[in-house]
């Protein structure tokens, strides 16, 4: 891939300073996330047995969540993404795709909740019941708006001007990035969370197939563009190519992800109906026959 100085990646106004402190934030935070689910985690272990409520596959989809958002603003991947747009846009699916899902995955309401102070505990407690509140956690209503907050999202962040305001300034771009990983972690919630408060099947068919469209049109958009639609210094050496990469990054695994994704909540709907069913069909059949026999036994002694 063709290499790019950080401070062409960045333009000239970056302080090392200020990257240097938002990696020590970044860090903190998902240390302290880490913390606390882990602390409710162990708090829910500890009264119902371990792997109730919380099972373990979920706590370390969880872990494996935090470590992808470390690996991506991070180490090898953070150069490749300082390096080039398509490296840019790897580091935005690796949130949306990979990070959000996992995060998702976790169930984390309930262990980061028995985590907080009792203040802020009670303060939820209240929140929970506001009919607002309750509204939106109807799976349904809740799937609606995380799709469209994480279109919308999606497309003004790749719009030329915050994009660039995001290269341009490390504030910014850590505000980008904590906007797609937010975003995917409550998209993804009723997809993969728990199944209290996962929506119905239908429902996240359309949810996925949704979001997918756009995010497909956007790539379609970098990647049919006849001229780079941001300025020179965000590219490689190739920017119209770099753009391409970049589109195509973003339109193949988002429209795999959410193909599969979908076609998997689709058959095992069918398969759970197609289980129901035949019970509820032998019970009606039962009850159907068992009826002329009461009848009969009835008018049976009426015969003269």
């Amino acid at each position: 891939m063709p290499a790019l100085t950080v401070d062409r990646a960045h333009g000239p106004g970056t302080s090392p300073v200020a990257e240097d402190l938002l990696t020590m934030l970044v860090l903190v935070a998902a240390c302290l996330l880490a913390a606390g689910y882990g602390r409710g985690v162990q708090e829910l272990w500890s009264r119902r047995g371990p792997g109730a409520v919380v099972p373990g596959w979920r706590a370390t989809a969880f872990g494996a969540g935090v470590l992808v958002v470390l690996a991506a603003d991070q180490g090898p991947v953070h150069a490749v993404a300082e390096a080039s747009f398509a490296g840019h846009m790897a580091q935005h699916m690796l949130l949306l795709l990979v990070a959000g899902p996992l995060l998702a995955a976790g169930a984390a309401g309930l262990p980061l909740s028995l985590a907080a102070p009792l203040p802020l505990r009670r303060l939820l407690a209240r929140c929970r019941v506001a009919a607002p509140v309750r509204w939106l956690r109807r799976p349904g209503a809740y799937a609606l708006l995380a799709g469209g907050g994480q279109t919308a999202l999606l497309w003004f962040w790749h719009l030329p001007g915050p994009y660039t305001a995001a290269v341009d300034r490390p504030v910014v771009h850590a505000a980008e990035h904590l906007c797609f990983l937010a975003t995917a972690w409550l998209f993804w919630a009723p997809v993969l969370g728990a199944p209290r408060h996962r929506a119905p099947a239908p429902v996240t068919v359309l949810l996925l197939v949704g979001a997918m469209l756009p995010a497909s049109a956007l790539g379609a958009v970098l990647t049919f563009a006849r001229e780079p639609v941001y300025p020179a210094r965000v590219f490689g050496t190739d920017p119209l190519a770099d753009q391409q990469l970049a589109g195509l990054l973003m339109w193949a695994p988002m429209d795999l992800v959410a193909l599969v994704v979908a076609l998997t909540v689709f058959l095992r709907w069918l398969l759970r109906m197609q289980r129901d069913r035949p019970d509820a069909l032998r019970g009606a059949g039962t009850r159907r026959a068992a009826a002329p026999v009461a009848v009969k036994a009835e008018t049976e002694g009426m015969v003269p």
